[in-house]
């Protein structure tokens, strides 16, 4: 089950590509780790947006390592690099990942335009996020 929040994640002097959705979305990604041997791995997003995602990883990868990630649900798979190597929490590490060539449809939600802010006017009107076929 997908869980929803459209508030989008700003870090502080970093200018963002597109808006990054809070979403956990099931997936599965295999590639090469660190030693380079072979691993798959299920695991969710923590955030998306529509050139990647953030997710926990039991797996150790390096930067610009190539891996394939598989959305469970759609079963379409993408080619990414590992864009961002982040903390470690509970044993898995959080990696940023950029899909290979460009995908817009890959998550099939729409994603808030670039000027969005929870500030706007229909921020605070509620409505329900659907996604896309």
């Amino acid at each position: 089950m997908s869980q929803v929040s459209q508030t989008p994640i700003h870090t502080a002097g970093t200018r963002r590509r597109s808006q990054r959705v809070l979403m956990q979305v099931s997936i599965r990604i295999r590639g090469k780790d660190a030693q380079g041997k072979d691993f798959e791995e299920m695991t969710e997003t923590l955030a998306i947006n529509a050139h990647g995602a953030l997710v926990l990883l039991n797996a150790r990868v390096i930067s610009g390592a190539v891996i394939r990630m598989k959305h469970n649900k759609t079963e379409e798979e993408q080619e990414c690099h590992v864009a961002f190597l982040g903390p470690v929490r509970g044993g898995k590490a959080e990696i940023g990942v950029e899909f290979s060539s460009p995908s817009p449809n890959f998550w099939r939600v729409a994603f808030p335009p670039e000027d969005w802010s929870p500030k706007s006017p229909e921020a605070r009107t509620p409505t329900k996020l659907r996604l896309q076929k």
